[in-house]
């Protein structure tokens, strides 16, 4: 770890995304392939509804990692998300499957008729980030084509009780570019999502880590 932080910058000083992204690159350097996050510090007030910060987006690079959709369905909208590559579909058995203790998936779809099925399940899929919600795109007639957006690289982002956003924007090993692409994709977003009645200074700070890094801070 000694020698991964001689190569962080000394002054830590806020850096443009590219650069950012560059002097990230210099700790790939372990036999893994390190995640890539970013982390944003909002100025807003968790604790007032109207100030809060959720969605999701499709990165133009992916995340580097194959996600495991699961939609609830049924009739041609289950048969839509099997065609788009949902792995597993279903009703009431896989609610049952749930209720049993399974949650071996990163993402849940719900069909709008399904939520009479689904909702039960907040005691489970709740407190791990998975229950279905119309505000984040999980819930939705269109299954198929949310299904392909999650295949291709689709994230969801919430903030946390102290008015910070997570996302991971990508691995390591992509190319410097396409990582930097990435989070200014995020960064964007994340401003084009703005509440309303946020007042005063919206971003007030932002870094970029890997698994095994320190974070290097990113210039607004």
């Amino acid at each position: 770890m000694t020698a991964m932080l001689e190569k962080a910058p000394t002054d830590n000083k806020p850096l443009p995304v590219n650069e950012a992204v560059a002097v990230l690159k210099n700790f790939d350097t372990t036999k893994f392939d390190q995640t890539v996050e970013i982390a944003i510090r909002l100025g807003i007030d968790p604790k007032q509804a109207d100030q809060l910060v959720r969605g999701s987006i499709v990165l133009p690079h992916g995340i580097g990692k194959k996600l495991r959709v699961i939609v609830f369905a049924k009739g041609d909208k289950l048969a839509e998300a099997e065609a788009a590559g949902a792995d597993e579909v279903g009703g009431p058995e896989l609610a049952e499957k749930i209720k049993g203790g399974w949650t071996e998936f990163d993402v849940c779809i719900a069909a709008p008729d399904m939520m009479g099925i689904v909702g039960p399940l907040g005691k489970v899929l709740g407190p791990r980030g998975l229950m279905p919600s119309p505000r984040a795109g999980t819930v939705t007639p269109d299954v198929g084509k949310v299904v392909e957006e999650y295949k291709a690289g689709k994230v969801e982002f919430r903030n946390d009780k102290d008015g910070n956003v997570h996302a991971i924007v990508g691995k390591l090993s992509f190319d410097a570019d396409k990582l930097a692409e990435n989070a200014k994709a995020f960064l964007d977003h994340i401003v084009s999502v703005k509440p309303q009645a946020v007042k005063g200074q919206y971003i007030k700070g932002a870094t970029i880590s890997a698994t095994m890094s320190p974070g290097v801070k990113i210039q607004f």
